[in-house]
């Protein structure tokens, strides 16, 4: 038995909760799969995994295994991705799985500019908003506003998600003056599905916290159905900053009681435990913590600077990298 090689396999199966899933991405047959997690556990003697005719999952011990397995797996192949490196460049596909607020105005850019560095990598890239697992999914990379999907995956912080209310000038001017929060419930309103708020808003104005009850005339999984919305004049809506930015810039729209925001989310990169030192992924979620973490454009244009502890959260962040 080839110790190391079986290691990668129960790593992999463990990820994907499938052996067959894990064959795919190791490009051998099921069985393969299978007899080299059932020498590893000869091995140790001890069951690994729990298994049913749907999925595979870890025991108790299969966790304890996992960890330990998965950091030596990862060694490995940092090892031999930097002598790769020594003598080529980056090469191959990055199959990643993109938020579309993100995608639509400022992916195309950081992925331009990475190429640029790196010509030899190819994308694959999937716009949805969709919570991926993306082991599962077949994507190296996921760049998502939600909590990973298993604590399988690893996550790290891109940037914060700042969102602002807004409305059109002409809407502004015909409908009833909204100068504070309780002001929104006479107005149409309108507000993106997955928000972890539902219709209870907390909107923060310094320390304070106003939680207001809002029943939306509009609820969608689109940020840019809610731009439109807000652009034909037909209600406020609270939007992403990286999506309204250049509307509120050139007076399309307006900022909306801007003294008060929602808690801010952070948009970050998920990905498999096994991939944290495969050298292409994580060149490229370093080039986009680089490239956003401080503060992002969007936000600096529109004269949004983070409160003192967040920026001390993301110094954090960055000493950690």
């Amino acid at each position: 038995m080839d110790l190391f090689i079986s290691m990668e396999a129960f790593v992999r199966a463990a990820e994907a909760q499938s052996f067959a899933n894990a064959a795919r991405q190791l490009g051998v047959a099921k069985s393969v799969v299978t007899s080299r997690v059932k020498q590893l556990e000869e091995h140790f003697n001890v069951a690994l995994f729990h298994r049913s005719t749907r999925a595979v999952r870890l025991s108790e011990v299969g966790e304890s295994y996992y960890r330990d397995c998965a950091q030596l797996v990862n060694k490995v192949h940092e090892l031999s991705g930097r002598t790769s490196a020594e003598t080529h460049s980056l090469s191959g596909t990055l199959n990643v799985h993109v938020l579309p607020g993100f995608a639509l105005g400022h992916f195309s850019h950081a992925l331009i500019a990475f190429r640029e560095a790196h010509p030899r990598i190819e994308f694959v890239v999937t716009v949805n908003d969709r919570v991926i697992d993306p082991v599962q999914e077949g994507f190296d990379l996921a760049l998502q506003i939600y909590p990973p999907a298993s604590n399988l995956l690893v996550e790290r912080k891109l940037f914060p998600v700042r969102g602002v209310l807004c409305a059109a000038p002409g809407y502004l001017k015909e409908e009833p003056v909204i100068e504070t929060p309780l002001d929104l419930v006479r107005h149409d309103f309108a507000r993106y599905s997955y928000y972890p708020w539902g219709d209870k808003w907390p909107l923060m104005k310094g320390n304070e916290c106003f939680e207001i009850a809002l029943n939306p005339v509009l609820k969608t999984n689109s940020v840019h159905l809610l731009l439109e919305f807000a652009r034909a004049g037909a209600g406020v809506a609270y939007l992403p900053t990286m999506v309204a930015a250049a509307d509120l810039l050139e007076r399309r729209l307006e900022r909306v009681l801007p003294e008060y925001a929602a808690p801010p989310l952070w948009l970050s990169a998920v990905y498999p435990a096994s991939h944290r030192s495969t050298t292409k992924v994580k060149a490229f979620v370093d080039f986009l913590r680089a490239r956003y973490l401080r503060e992002p454009q969007w936000d600096r244009a529109l004269g949004i600077s983070p409160p003192d502890d967040e920026t001390r959260n993301v110094d954090d962040e960055l000493g950690d990298a």
